[in-house]
């Protein structure tokens, strides 16, 4: 089955319930998208800081915080909340189509 023309399919919503994250590929780029109280949202799985995976950080809230020196960036818009990251990190769409949820790295 083939989604909406550029979109990567991420999975159903069922394989990504409140509070949990998964990871797709748009060519190069790692794209985590997280289940927020069932808000999805999807930033590139790289820390500006550092270049370490986000993916598998705590969330706290609508922050996800890199396990290797402790950034936090804002799920919602990319923006740093806590240094010592000070670039914040790409944001994408995400969508809902055919009971598949979709993203794309839109840059």
């Amino acid at each position: 089955m083939s989604g909406p023309a550029g979109w990567v399919k991420v999975g159903t919503r069922s394989e990504i319930l409140p509070g949990e994250f998964r990871i797709a590929w748009d060519g190069d780029t790692a794209i985590a998208v997280y289940n927020i109280d069932g808000d999805l949202y999807a930033i590139e799985d790289v820390c500006t800081h550092d270049g370490a995976e986000l993916a598998g950080g705590e969330v706290h809230g609508f922050e996800v915080e890199c396990v290797r020196h402790g950034a936090r960036f804002d799920l919602r818009t990319g923006a740093v909340t806590c240094p010592p990251a000070y670039e914040p990190v790409a944001t994408f769409p995400v969508r809902e189509e055919d009971g598949f949820i979709w993203t794309r790295d839109d840059r």
